[in-house]
């Protein structure tokens, strides 16, 4: 497991981080509902030779979850440009999964951060996105957030499986679950879902071109959240030098296949 044993106040609120490795910096932003933990089994590796820098997006895995926190998508771009100027990094490879990558995409293309690299993981980056399990919650979040335990473990459960093509371990399970599991997580869980907002990719698609960095796309082909096609039409608009696809994966490729997707990764580093 990662260690984040760091805190840094972002408006008001905790979030947790932390670093290992020296070298070159990387930065690691998990999608949603994982945690910085998404990178266990990648993050040692890559710190053989970098200085991995991962944190809890606001409102997931140890950082602060709370009533009317606000943890849409243009605040967590707004979070890792703070957190790279708290860290003092200059021109970091970035690697974003999932949400991650919208994040990063924003924080270049919105918040004008620049990358020495950027490395997209089946990404959220273009419309259409969402589902109506998406739409669902944001119309009725707050009897989402009163389910019985076990419905919401269920339920849960049920979600991240379907973003995998193998059986998830118990043990990946119950390090996604737990900081969902009790009354402030589970209703943080469809926190996070609700404020969901397409208009923060709109915004940042408008912006896409070719960047003074380099782009590398690695994709689960078995994705049935952000298909291939959708992955390609990004290499498109932004010029990427690279789209490594992993043919047995799905979404979490970080589950299905670590070792592919640390073989991507070190490839382009």
């Amino acid at each position: 497991m990662l260690d984040l044993n760091e805190r840094f106040s972002f408006r008001g609120q905790s979030v947790a981080w932390g670093a290992i490795g020296e070298g070159a910096p990387i930065v690691l932003i998990h999608g949603f509902p994982w945690s910085s933990q998404a990178w266990r089994n990648i993050a040692p590796w890559l710190a053989k030779t970098h200085k991995v820098h991962y944190f809890d997006m606001l409102g997931t895995g140890l950082s602060e979850k709370g009533e009317g926190q606000k943890v849409t998508e243009s605040v967590q771009s707004d979070l890792l440009e703070a957190l790279i100027g708290h860290w003092g990094l200059t021109r970091p490879q970035v690697v974003g999964h999932d949400f991650g990558g919208l994040c990063a995409l924003r924080g270049h293309f919105v918040n004008g951060i620049d990358y020495g690299k950027l490395h997209l993981v089946n990404a959220v980056a273009v419309l259409p996105s969402g589902s109506p399990f998406y739409a669902h919650v944001r119309h009725h979040e707050a009897a989402f957030a009163g389910l019985p335990d076990y419905a919401h473990e269920a339920l849960f459960r049920a979600y991240i499986q379907a973003a995998a093509h193998y059986p998830l371990r118990e043990e990946a399970i119950q390090t996604y679950f737990a900081p969902w599991a009790d009354e402030t997580g589970k209703a943080g869980f469809y926190r996070q879902i609700a404020q969901a907002d397409l208009g923060n990719i709109e915004e940042v698609e408008k912006l896409y071109a070719k960047p003074d960095f380099d782009v590398h796309l690695i994709w689960g082909l078995r994705d049935t959240f952000i298909p291939e096609h959708q992955g390609r039409a990004v290499k498109k608009r932004l010029k990427a030098e690279s789209f490594t696809p992993i043919p047995d994966a799905a979404h979490m490729v970080h589950e299905d296949a670590p070792a592919a997707l640390l073989g991507a990764l070190t490839q382009n580093l």
